[in-house]
């Protein structure tokens, strides 16, 4: 696939080399700073050691206050309260942050938790749970990740007495839920200066709140910083600002002390426990963002893809090692059939796209299936965009409706142009990149045919092809152990904050390249007439391995990473892309 190559824009070059002296460090390293915004070492220092103090007030949120006296009163008359989230990672590990903090910190048992079934209920606040908030005589429900535009849901519950605290980071609607307090930074009335906290990180700021007014020492609540960092990883919010703490401190804590669910499913990721005490680490190697993205959040989901949310929170919550390891192995089995499927839906997909030409020839991809399993479509979706890089909707039937999840290109504004085909649907909801949605089967057509209009009217062509963005271009030379031991404190890595990409020009490789696995290349290359070389993995390139062996020199754009084989680290150049 054709990808377009983007040098940054360089910063300010007298900012540059003042930092460069300032730190001590390469013009190179100076420059992604200052990219950055970073651009004097007061700036340099807050972003290197991010404090926990720098976290914004939590009662800058709108409706906080409403939020912690209904909480109190709650407390204070020891009613019943239901903490309802989503099904997916960001939803159960807010519950699991929610119930934990009521059990283990403020000792109020007088709770229960709630995931919907993704199956039965679909997304968001159900009838089916404010009836069983009824049935179980709960008079409060904290809804997590979830309810920002369940309105009617809301108004339901409020007609048998039941009072909502909404705790959301969606887009919302034209007209807000009439619950006790809606938490939402993105809500037009509310002026907190962060506007891009995961669900569970608005979780956090409720107990961070609380913890605040009842004089609960903050150190008391970090223990739950490790599922904020895994909420923040998988939901792919941006990494910075306040996120980029939460995430700095949450990956501290999954290292060092991470909960009895974390340290069982680990497990099952193939990360094995040290036998000797390391203050950094009780793992065999370092936890970084990528591992919460392919490694364990995945696993969390799978629950609620093939089973139930439920059993993910019940592991998260979980105090026991028995019942831990075995809520463990169950969510890995889970993770297997999720994958199984995923591949098989993924391969009839594109069989089907491969076989349309109108599929083939559009500017989006809209496919429908009616037993493709619900759990896994939205991964289906992301991999498609992989091979057709457009706009994707993948559609399965589910309770009499067409139901599915939509992904988008990097730039286009998806959500925007499902909301141009909101007149044929009968939900829908989620951000600028993903979103999900349902409709009648009658509807189909005409959708298909009106999203592919929306967006051809107003994608722009470059969209739709992959872009890298290249923040430097270097020379070998200068990739030193200081350069890279420099480079590793830049992160947490994540969207905002990517790990950076160089391009290096002239290489050639060295005759050791070879294919792995199905489809990538194992390199050696080395600058043209230098003797240093780099071992390197291109994944998904091993189509260009003839080119590069015949001695000619070539172009790669990389990042940098550790890699870590029997034991043994050595730096790795991750190719993006060869030319």
């Amino acid at each position: 696939m054709q990808k377009h190559w983007t040098i940054k824009k360089q910063g300010d070059i007298k900012a540059v080399k003042n930092l460069s002296a300032e730190l001590n460090i390469t013009n190179t390293l100076s420059n992604l700073l200052v990219q950055k915004g970073i651009d004097n070492f007061e700036k340099a220092e807050a972003f290197f050691c991010p404090k926990l103090e720098h976290l914004d007030n939590p009662f800058l949120i709108k409706d906080m206050d409403k939020a912690i006296e209904r909480i109190d009163k709650a407390i204070e008359n020891k009613e019943k309260i239901l903490i309802y989230g989503d099904y997916d990672v960001d939803g159960t590990t807010a519950v699991a942050l929610i119930y934990s903090f009521f059990r283990d910190t403020i000792h109020y048992d007088n709770i229960k938790f709630y995931i919907p079934d993704r199956y039965t209920e679909g997304y968001g606040i159900s009838i089916q749970g404010v009836d069983f908030a009824e049935k179980n005589n709960i008079s409060l429900i904290i809804a997590l990740d979830c309810g920002i535009k369940a309105n009617a849901k809301v108004n339901y519950a409020g007609n048998k007495n039941i009072d909502f605290i909404i705790c959301d980071h969606h887009e919302p609607g034209n007209e807000l839920p009439k619950a006790i307090a809606v938490l939402d930074s993105k809500r037009a009335d509310c002026n907190y200066p962060y506007k891009e906290l995961s669900g569970c990180g608005v979780g956090f700021k409720l107990i961070q709140a609380y913890s605040q007014k009842h004089n609960i020492p903050f150190q008391e609540i970090e223990q739950y910083l490790d599922l904020v960092v895994v909420s923040i990883a998988s939901d792919i919010v941006p990494i910075t600002g306040e996120n980029r703490i939460l995430a700095y401190y949450g990956l501290k804590q999954l290292n060092t002390k991470p909960r009895q669910g974390f340290e069982a499913i680990i497990k099952y990721c193939g990360i094995t426990k040290k036998n000797t005490f390391d203050t950094e680490t009780i793992f065999d190697r370092k936890l970084i963002i990528n591992d919460l993205v392919f490694l364990i959040g995945p696993r969390i989901n799978a629950a609620g893809r093939i089973e139930s949310g439920r059993l993910a929170v019940e592991l998260l919550i979980s105090k026991e090692i028995e019942q831990s390891m075995e809520l463990a192995k169950h969510i890995n089995i889970d993770n297997t059939k999720r994958k199984e499927l995923d591949i098989d839906i993924t391969n009839q997909a594109l069989d089907m796209i491969k076989n349309d030409k109108q599929l083939l020839n559009a500017k989006t991809t809209v496919v429908f299936n009616p037993d493709w399993h619900k759990g896994v479509i939205g991964i289906v979706a992301s991999r498609l965009i992989e091979v057709y890089y457009r706009p994707t909707i993948v559609l399965t039937e589910s309770n009499g409706l067409i139901t599915g999840s939509a992904r988008s290109v990097k730039k286009f504004n998806l959500y925007n142009a499902i909301n141009e085909c909101s007149n044929l649907l009968e939900n829908f909801g989620g951000h600028k990149y993903a979103a999900g949605l349902s409709l009648k089967p009658e509807n189909f057509n005409a959708f298909r045919k009106n999203f592919e209009d929306v967006v051809c009217n107003t994608i722009e062509d470059d969209m739709l092809i992959p872009e890298i963005k290249i923040d430097a271009k270097i020379d070998f030379d200068e990739i030193t152990p200081k350069f890279f031991r420099i480079l590793k404190r830049f992160a947490p890595f994540g969207p905002g904050n990517m790990s950076p990409v160089f391009q290096t020009d002239s290489v050639i490789d060295n005759g050791n390249s070879y294919i792995v696995g199905k489809n990538h290349l194992k390199l050696s290359v080395s600058k043209l007439g230098n003797t240093k070389y780099f071992k390197a993995i291109a994944f998904q390139q091993a189509n260009v391995l003839k080119d590069i062996l015949k001695k000619k020199s070539f172009n790669i754009c990389y990042s940098l990473k550790e890699n870590i084989w029997n034991g043994t680290t050595s730096l790795q150049l991750n190719v993006k892309d060869i030319n």
